[in-house]
């Protein structure tokens, strides 16, 4: 009896021992597995190389370019990205009013942080939380789209922010884009289906199929055709039509890139032939396309260059150096031809 209690004593003096052992180590594994860097397969800074004719600063070295870029990115993420709402989401701010957010900063938070990922260890976790926050706020029409804003709560805004922007989801389909070409689509979202989800959702709802222009969203439809024939040339994001063609092989979108070049020479040669510039927002696009009247949607200024389409040179400016497309290289040429003779003036 004796020799039964001594061994028993031993023994579970033993198993207390490798029971601390194994929970020491389990804590060890879970924090250095938690701090494990994300392999990424295009690190920052990318360094891509553009096609054709382009210029960059030169009065910084690349190196500085690059940590300017990265430390700009540190004050952005610190001061814009935030999860108040459901655990393991996160959205852009839009501090203004109680707005939480719209469809189209969230776009750009998703770009921003896959193209970061390597520089940020945290981008993937960033990257993740917002398409949680975007399949958490569907569009009230097409569920495959978001809601264009939301609201103090966390919900999307039930007036007139419920239904989907163009813009927001055109950037938001092209994030998951880069996120598989970053992440590959092996773990718990499948980026490239998402995105291919999201691409034909796009063109179903946000496309104008009697014109191949951009609509304003997927409110936008043949019942109201003031709205239905007119487009924000800011929405013209002629590299991302590009990309969703070749993922889905679906030559309609060559027939979207037609239609923005066609109403971008349009506004040029008809309304803009000395600054090139582009107005807010274009009307009657299936007959004679004109800028916008004031007030048409949003202000006074919806047919001049404005808050809007001051995205145009940037937009279109991405598509050469990515396409060479000769069609956007005369666009910005008209546009920055202008802006020298100003400077000089």
């Amino acid at each position: 009896q004796k020799n039964y209690k001594t061994n028993k004593n031993l023994i579970t003096k033993i198993m207390t021992k490798y029971l601390f052992f194994i929970i020491l180590f389990s804590i060890i594994l879970m924090f250095s597995c938690k701090h494990e860097e994300i392999e990424v397969n295009y690190t920052f800074p990318q360094h891509t190389k553009y096609f054709g004719e382009f210029i960059t600063p030169n009065n910084y070295s690349q190196e500085e370019l690059d940590n300017h870029t990265s430390d700009f990115y540190d004050k952005w993420k610190n001061k814009y990205i935030k999860s108040n709402c459901e655990e393991n989401q996160y959205y852009i701010d839009y501090d203004e009013g109680n707005t939480i957010n719209v469809s189209e900063g969230l776009g750009y938070g998703m770009m921003i942080t896959v193209l970061m990922a390597g520089y940020d260890n945290d981008a993937k976790e960033y990257f993740d939380g917002m398409f949680r926050f975007f399949k958490a706020h569907p569009s009230s029409i097409n569920s495959n789209l978001m809601a264009w804003e939301q609201v103090e709560g966390c919900i999307n805004n039930p007036e007139g922010g419920d239904d989907a922007a163009s813009d927001g989801d055109i950037d938001i389909a092209f994030s998951l884009l880069l996120a598989h070409k970053q992440w590959d689509s092996v773990g718990e979202i499948n980026y490239l289906s998402e995105a291919k989800q999201i691409i034909d959702a796009i063109l179903k709802d946000e496309i104008n199929q009697q014109t191949w222009t951009v609509k304003l969203g997927d409110w936008a439809n043949s019942s109201d055709e003031n709205f239905y024939f007119s487009t924000r040339p800011s929405d013209f994001i002629t590299d991302h039509f590009r990309a969703f063609q070749l993922v889905t092989s679906n030559t309609k979108w060559f027939n979207v890139i037609d239609s923005c070049y066609s109403l971008i020479n349009c506004m040029q040669t008809n309304y803009s032939p000395i600054t090139g510039l582009i107005p807010d927002f274009i009307i009657n696009i299936n007959t004679s396309p004109t800028p916008a009247n004031p007030n048409f949607l949003e202000s006074e200024l919806d047919g001049d260059y404005s808050y809007n389409s001051c995205r145009v040179p940037w937009r279109i400016s991405t598509d050469y150096l990515i396409s060479g497309d000769a069609r956007a290289k005369k666009c910005i040429d008209k546009i920055i031809a202008d802006q020298k003779l100003f400077a000089t003036d």
